[in-house]
């Protein structure tokens, strides 16, 4: 695969003169100043003196290039933060305070260009990641190991990751034991251990000991492919960074060419006007939000954040109605066994290790859940013969010469077995000899962090509202809302259902929907600030505002925080 490069984000097409028409100015106002000190530096040349001819060039070839952008900007009713700058170049030239008007020039061009420079600096962060992902891997086939292209990794190759190399794809750990530095992807600033059974990611850099690791994704669909992917699409869209600027400009132009119109009433001096307005001209204001925006962005990828567009962090300091999705956000997404009740005759150790070995013929989700259960609590699994699925009677086989069914309640032919009664949740039933029934009971589990979380939102990012939004049932939606904190529900939602409640939420004041990325798009998109959990493909769905890479409600806590970081920093 080609070296990714990351696309540092470039100054528009209406400042790609920035820095030449900065060094024009500083130039002309040199030549202006050492004019100006020599004997014939007043000397008439034509109509103006000689001092003054450098400054009429800086203005004519750098600020009507200004003047003419800015003109274009107020016909399209763009009024921005420099719209205080071009009045000021204007009234410079009908005063003939040629100094002034091409002080001003350099103030305006080289902001920008002190602002490209400044961006640039700012993903630094990302720049180092894109020096640092490999363009090969050690593909192992057996006894022999040949090096390709990171590119013609299939899914499912045997790797070898050397010690000090940087890992080229996701995947598991099959041999060996060490460590990884995930620091630049994760910002977890801890070596994390590595052992069989352990995920790793492209762009982490491998310790002391090497690794034999399956490639779970190809290259390009790896989390750093999708990273540098995501990152580039976002910093493409830096003509939105500078919306909170002009919200500000909005205000404080009007404000500075009032106070400048109120000097020359008072003083009756036209040069008091200019005076004002020069001082007045914002290039702080000028270079301080973009700089702040691609400094969060930057921070928010070492997070494991992809913000996908910049306003997002503008606008989520805002928000005051927080959405969640249930399946996969507020809880895991994978449901984990919780109760067994078996029949008479039959332990719950036994149950569970007949149930188990013939689960491992299943591809059902139910059936991950079981395994682990049994995993969990070493419960050794035997042998399966006779293995058959029965349409309307679910998985069928022989364990240790007992026969074993598993199906689910509506399924059974003859309500003859002495079930417990159903309860909320998900369950299965299992029969055993035909005569023994093993019900078993599963959750979706909420996230360790859900309730702390939730419980967070109000006091320290001040939101009104906390709701569920979600398809499942109402019994499962009200479990998991009480569990968490949670009193506002909405349950058995289709997406337009759901889109229709987020929108109405829209209108009443902004809101945060937190969802899975691909269900739940249509309300991703409709929300102020829309937040996608999940990794692979995911990332890439044009939907979400910002993607969670790790799924975690922490970090969209974290997010949170930059917001309001950011708000802070650019506004001071």
């Amino acid at each position: 695969m080609p070296e990714p490069t990351i696309a540092t984000p470039q100054p528009g097409d209406e400042h790609r003169f920035d820095k030449w028409i900065a060094m024009l100015a500083v130039a002309a106002m040199a030549v202006h100043l050492a004019l100006r000190g020599s004997p014939r530096g007043s000397e008439l040349f034509g109509l103006f003196q000689v001092a003054e001819w450098p400054l009429i060039v800086a203005l004519a070839g750098g600020g009507l290039p200004l003047v003419i952008e800015l003109l274009w900007k107020a016909v399209h009713r763009e009024f921005g933060s420099d719209l205080l700058a071009g009045i000021s170049i204007v009234t410079s030239i009908f005063l003939d305070e040629y100094l002034a008007g091409t002080l001003v020039v350099l103030m305006l061009s080289g902001g920008e260009a002190i602002e490209a420079y400044a961006v640039r600096s700012a993903s630094s962060v990302l720049e180092a990641l894109a020096r640092r992902m490999p363009t090969q891997a050690h593909r192992k086939s057996g006894e022999t190991m040949h090096d390709i292209p990171v590119d013609q990794v299939a899914v499912g190759d045997t790797l070898l990751v050397f010690p000090h190399e940087v890992c080229p794809v996701d995947g598991t750990v099959l041999d060996g034991h060490g460590t990884m530095d995930e620091s630049f992807l994760t910002g977890e600033p801890y070596l994390m251990p590595k052992s069989s059974g352990s995920t790793v990611i492209s762009g982490a850099l491998n310790g002391e000991a090497a690794l034999t690791i399956r490639a779970d994704k190809l290259a390009v669909d790896s989390r750093y492919s999708q990273i540098m992917r995501v990152m580039r699409g976002a910093e493409q869209r830096r003509p939105r960074l500078r919306r909170l600027g002009d919200q500000l400009g909005a205000f404080y132009t009007p404000l500075a060419v009032g106070l400048a119109l109120l000097a020359w009433g008072l003083s009756g001096d036209v040069h008091r006007f200019l005076a004002v307005l020069v001082v007045a001209t914002p290039c702080p204001l000028l270079i301080a939000i973009p700089v702040a925006i691609i400094g969060s962005i930057s921070l928010a990828a070492r997070r494991g954040i992809i913000i996908r567009d910049p306003a997002v962090l503008e606008r989520i300091e805002t928000c005051r109605t927080a959405i969640f999705d249930k399946t996969g956000t507020l809880t895991y997404g994978q449901p984990k066994l919780t109760e067994i009740l078996p029949g008479e005759g039959i332990s719950i150790e036994d149950a569970l290790s007949l149930i188990g070995s013939l689960e491992r013929y299943s591809k059902h989700p139910l059936a991950s859940a079981i395994l682990a259960a049994a995993r969990e609590r070493n419960v050794p699994l035997d042998g399966v013969s006779e293995v058959h699925e029965f349409p309307g009677q679910g998985l069928v086989g022989v364990v240790s010469g007992r026969r074993v069914r598993v199906t689910s309640r509506g399924k059974l032919a003859t309500p003859t077995f002495n079930l417990p009664p159903q309860v909320a949740g998900m369950e299965c039933v299992a029969i055993i000899d035909e005569t023994i029934p093993v019900t078993l009971r599963f959750r979706d589990q909420p996230r360790a962090e859900g309730a702390s979380f939730v419980k967070h939102l109000a006091p320290n990012h001040h939101f009104n509202r906390v709701m569920i939004v979600s398809g499942d049932r109402e019994s499962e939606v009200r479990y998991l809302a009480e569990l968490v904190g949670i009193h506002e529900v909405h349950f058995s939602q289709t997406p337009e259902q759901k889109l229709a409640i987020v929108r109405e939420e829209t209108r009443q004041a902004n809101t945060v929907f937190v969802g899975d990325g691909i269900n739940d798009a249509p309300a991703l998109t409709t929300a102020t600030v829309g937040i996608a959990f999940g990794g692979g493909t995911d990332i890439t769905s044009e939907a979400a505002h910002a993607v969670i890479l790790d799924s975690s409600l922490s970090k969209v806590d974290e997010l949170l925080h930059i917001g309001r970081r950011l708000r802070r920093v650019a506004l001071q």
